[in-house]
């Protein structure tokens, strides 16, 4: 019969891959740039706007600090992305920025940057699909009821996409990623040829005024340097994700460290010479872009229910023939395309780092395993729910969660940067040759310029975003930091349990074996299980019943003797009708009474194949079983009869690759194989 939910699956993820295949999905560079590197690119469409933003809260007669502020960010990005290319190079196994910080500054440190970098992949999510259905509503007015539906959606997709694997999801997402990079640059270029031959175009804004908020227009001195801040912190938005191709580069084909890093200088230098271009034609153009529309003066309307145009909306229409042209709608469709896109970035560095601290027994083991198509599908699915989540509560809304960004970011730039620095430090400390320590000396000074400059901004950006939400973020990575060295101490704990110290004491055989067959009724499974039970030989064998209903008991007894079997059949009373309390009370006590003798619960249990028979039967069976396994001494031995209905369930399984179907011969057992003969 037709198996439903298996279809489905395959034809969401797509078949199953051996472990040996993992070698086919490593990456060329064309390919690792978009997975890796759509984050901090398609950034540049909301970072310009995210400094303008904070700047028109006193009116237009902030933004002369725009150009400064840009050349900060740009003089930043350069810096992180020189910085890690020396982590790529130092650190090729992929660990980035945790591994960094775990084995320079130790594994509390390095515990740090691995919480902080886990919630921003969620802001990461969180924020670039808000943003691509900012984008889409900017085109399409009328979806402005929808956000959250389409939110949600788009991340489901995203996810869907990652389960199929990372160069399947590589390749569906290229495309959108370089149209995005040339639209853009079409744009820039489209638009300073005409400002330099001596055009004036302006952005439809550029002729309302703005009404700067409550005291805001008047700041100077220390005011004025707060509000230059947070414009900063604000647009240091494009720089999030630039630390994902550190942690990808296991993903990369070889020679891995180097392709990585031409991947990231290819990166750096395509999104700053995007965010310039983008941030010069805003300027040119007078784009006016405010946090509440009621801010513009002269809109027409009711201005609750007037919808701003993003920038870079803005700025195509000035610049690629107004709101109704094919070239506006190209740059809308790639802008909310890439931006959505922008979160497969998070999508491949969460499961990785959770992988790989699931393997250092900070995460739950699950996280570590690959699924069907080889991708870490449980780290995947996480991430897609604790994202999806993120964006109900908010209602997918850019300006609420973007306070929620980029502090994580920023801590483990500044305690990789930290962390490089010892590196080279001990690498000086024991090299001789000339070439080397020169090599060292220089990759020193720039982590070195690295470590200061991020953590100034962290600075920045802690105080600046702290009470506008930024404190959610904090307490979110303080809490994952100490559930992680939560689990590590569980692990710990567990791992010293069962460490073996005594072996001849430790597998000592039990002086006894009691087995114990728990019967309801007397039909063909309960015969199986006595069967099963008397093939494993124990030393004393009983089959033990609870007396819920005297009338049904003193059928069972009749039954039993009539049928002559010789296993001797022991009444349990049950005044209050409890099936699972006598029972354990029983065995509980023999345990007491012969404390060295082991006894074996055997209990038989319909095997089904409809969902819903799994509600009408085993009920009791499970809760037995859930109370026996926690009394030392006692093993549970489930004995399973197939009903007609359990063929059913087992279909996936006999279609799966190497499982033996009807009519086929059985494979070759080793041990049926003829040893060679001896020459």
């Amino acid at each position: 019969m037709f198996n439903v939910p298996q279809a489905l699956k395959r034809l969401v993820i797509g078949k199953a891959m051996r472990s040996e295949e993992l070698g086919e999905t490593l990456l060329p560079k064309r390919l690792a740039l978009p997975i890796f590197a759509s984050d901090p690119l398609s950034s540049v469409a909301y970072a310009t706007g995210e400094i303008l933003l904070v700047l028109t809260a006193g009116g237009t007669a902030f933004l002369y600090l725009t150009p400064w502020i840009a050349a900060g960010v740009v003089a930043l990005m350069a810096v992180v992305v020189m910085s890690y290319r020396q982590v790529v190079h130092a650190y090729p196994s992929g660990g980035g920025s945790y591994e960094v910080v775990s084995k320079n500054l130790g594994a509390d440190s390095g515990l740090v940057v691995a919480a902080s970098l886990l919630v921003d992949y969620v802001m990461t999510v969180a924020v670039s699909v808000a943003s691509g259905v900012d984008n889409i509503v900017s085109a399409f007015g009328g979806l402005a009821d929808h956000r959250v539906a389409l939110a949600l959606g788009f991340v489901a997709l995203l996810a869907a996409m990652n389960l199929r694997g990372v160069r399947e999801s590589g390749k569906a997402f290229a495309a959108p990623t370089y149209l995005f990079i040339g639209g853009i640059l079409l744009m820039v270029v489209t638009g300073l040829v005409r400002v330099v031959l001596g055009d004036d175009p302006q952005a439809p804004t550029a002729a309302f005024g703005i009404n700067p908020e409550d005291g805001k227009d008047t700041l100077q001195g220390l005011g004025l340097l707060l509000l230059g801040l947070r414009a900063f912190a604000s647009g240091c938005t494009a720089l999030t994700g630039v630390e994902a191709i550190s942690n990808g580069v296991p993903a990369f084909r070889g020679p891995k460290a180097k392709n990585a890093a031409t991947t990231m200088a290819v990166m750096g230098i395509t999104a700053v010479v995007m965010f310039v271009g983008v941030t010069v034609l805003a300027l040119t153009s007078h784009v006016h872009y405010v946090e509440d529309a009621c801010q513009l003066v002269g809109i027409s309307g009711d201005c609750h229910s007037h919808t701003q145009q993003t920038v870079i909306a803005q700025l195509a229409s000035t610049f690629l023939g107004g709101d109704d042209s094919v070239l506006f709608y190209f740059i809308q469709a790639v802008t909310a395309l890439v931006l959505i896109l922008a979160a497969n970035t998070a999508f491949n560095g969460f499961p990785l780092l959770a992988s790989i601290l699931a393997e250092h027994r900070y995460l739950p083991r699950q996280l570590h395993t690959r699924g069907d198509r080889l991708a870490f599908s449980n780290g995947i699915i996480a991430l897609a729910v604790v994202a999806g989540g993120l964006l109900w509560f908010y209602r997918a809304d850019v300006t609420s969660l973007i306070h929620l960004y980029i502090l994580g970011v920023f801590t483990s730039f500044t305690l990789s940067q930290i962390g490089m620095v010892r590196h080279w430090n001990r690498t000086l400390a024991t090299e001789s040759d000339p070439a080397v320590r020169g090599a060292a000396q220089r990759s020193r000074i720039i982590n070195g310029l690295g470590a200061v400059t991020t953590a100034l901004v962290l600075v920045i950006v802690l105080i600046t975003k702290f009470t506008q939400g930024a404190w959610l973020a904090v307490v979110a990575a303080v809490l994952l930091w100490l559930m992680m060295r939560g689990i590590r101490r569980h692990y710990d704990a567990v791992s010293a349990e069962l460490a073996v110290e005594n072996p001849r004491e430790e597998s000592a055989k039990p002086s006894r074996v009691h087995g114990v067959v728990l019967v309801s009724q007397l039909h063909k499974a309960t015969l199986r299980a006595l069967g099963y039970a008397q093939a494993l030989r124990p030393d004393t064998l009983e089959a033990v019943t609870v007396a819920v209903e005297n009338d049904a008991t003193d059928e069972l007894e009749a039954q039993w003797d009539a049928h002559g079997i010789e296993v001797p059949l022991k009444v349990l009373d049950s005044p209050y009708r409890e099936i699972t309390k006598p029972v354990v009370q029983y065995v509980r006590e023999h345990r007491r009474s012969s404390p060295r003798e082991a006894v074996a619960v055997f209990i038989p249990e319909y095997v089904v194949g409809r969902w819903w028979e799994h509600l009408l039967h085993n009920q009791s069976a499970l809760w037995l079983k859930s109370r026996l396994l926690f009394t030392p001494g006692v093993m549970v031995i489930s004995v399973p009869w197939q009903l007609a209905s359990a063929p059913r369930a087992d279909r996936p399984a006999r279609r799966a690759p190497g499982a033996v179907r009807r009519g086929e011969p059985a494979p070759v057992k080793l041990k049926d194989v003829p040893e060679p003969q001896q020459s």
